[in-house]
C-alpha cells in the first residue's frame, strides 16, 4: 500500500511541475507578445529618414529592420557555430589547411636531411 500511495504522489508532483512549467510558458508568450507589440507601435510612430532625407515608408522601415535582424541573427549563428566548434573540438578548414602547408614543409624538410645522409654516407 506505501508504494502505491508513493507512486500516486510522484505521479501528482510531476503532474503539478508540468502544469506550472505550461503556466510559466504561456505567461513568457504573453510578456514577448505585448513586447512585440510595444515594439511595431513604437516603429510605426518613430520616422525615419532615408540616405536623402526622405521620411520612409512603413514597408521600407519593415524591410530594413527585417535586414539588421538578419544581420544581427546571421552574427549570432556564427559565433554560435565557432563556439560549438571548439566545445567539440572539430578543425576549421584554415586550421586543416595551415597543418597540411606545415606537413609539407616538414617533408621537404626531411627529404633534405635523407640526401645529406645519404650524400655523408656515399
Amino acid at each position: 500500500m506505501k508504494t502505491k500511495t508513493i507512486l500516486e504522489l510522484l505521479t501528482l508532483s510531476s503532474s503539478l511541475y508540468y502544469i506550472a512549467r505550461d503556466t510559466q510558458f504561456l505567461d513568457r508568450i504573453g510578456e514577448l507578445s505585448e513586447k512585440g507589440k510595444d515594439n511595431i507601435n513604437k516603429l510605426m510612430s518613430d520616422k525615419e529618414l532615408d540616405e536623402n532625407g526622405n521620411e520612409m515608408e512603413f514597408i521600407d522601415r519593415i524591410i530594413t529592420k527585417t535586414h539588421e535582424l538578419k544581420e544581427e541573427l546571421n552574427e549570432k549563428i556564427e559565433k554560435q557555430v565557432v563556439t560549438f566548434y571548439k566545445k567539440i573540438n572539430v578543425a576549421h578548414l584554415d586550421e586543416i589547411k595551415a597543418l597540411n602547408e606545415r606537413l609539407e614543409k616538414l617533408d621537404a624538410t626531411v627529404a633534405l636531411l635523407e640526401a645529406r645522409i645519404n650524400h655523408l654516407e656515399s
